[in-house]
């Protein structure tokens, strides 16, 4: 599969995952990487190789590596099973190198409204339309949302013992969809 992939197609690639990951450019879609880089590659066999690559770039992107961690991390994922070959690994060091401040420029331009904090607690209800609801557990969860160098914005949310396990199953399969992610395929 290496030949498949190799050195010169890979920064055409790279620079199509850039723009869709980190200038929020969505026309860089999987079937038109292919189609356009690898048309002989299937596209089961592209998913893949497509995942990994995008998270490697996430994650040196968002360790902000210097050169010294870049060429670590990219030399752990040469040698780990379903990992990357040293010419790739080549290829995504010589394509960081030559953009980083570009793409780290981009990055913090995308962190318009970032959780500045999150704060929780659980009280009884004490006014409600059903006298049923008066004393029930609720949470109540305070969001904190802001620009740098601008003043916060808060969103506050009351969950019932319902919602809270519907939440609760959301985060959950949350969880199970990255695990599945970030699993070696």
């Amino acid at each position: 599969m290496a030949g498949k992939f190799g050195r010169g197609k890979s920064e055409g690639l790279l620079s199509g995952l850039v723009q869709d990951a980190f200038h929020g450019h969505r026309g860089s879609t999987e079937e038109l990487l292919r189609s356009q880089l690898y048309p002989e590659v299937p596209p089961k066999e592209f998913h893949p190789f497509l995942a990994k690559m995008r998270r490697i770039l996430k994650s040196i992107a968002s360790a902000d590596m210097d050169f010294n961690q870049l060429e670590a991390f990219l030399t752990a994922q040469t040698k780990k099973q379903g990992g990357i070959t040293s010419n790739q690994a080549a290829v995504i060091s010589k394509f960081w190198k030559s953009r980083k401040i570009k793409i780290e420029s981009f990055m913090n331009q995308s962190h318009d409204n970032e959780l500045r904090g999150l704060s929780w607690r659980v009280d009884d209800e004490s006014q409600s339309r059903h006298s049923s609801q008066i004393h029930t557990p609720v949470a109540i969860v305070e969001l904190e949302f802001g620009n740098s160098g601008q003043e916060s914005e808060f969103l506050c949310l009351e969950l019932d013992e319902v919602k809270v396990n519907q939440t609760l199953k959301r985060f959950s399969e949350v969880e199970e969809t990255i695990s599945t992610l970030m699993e070696p395929h």
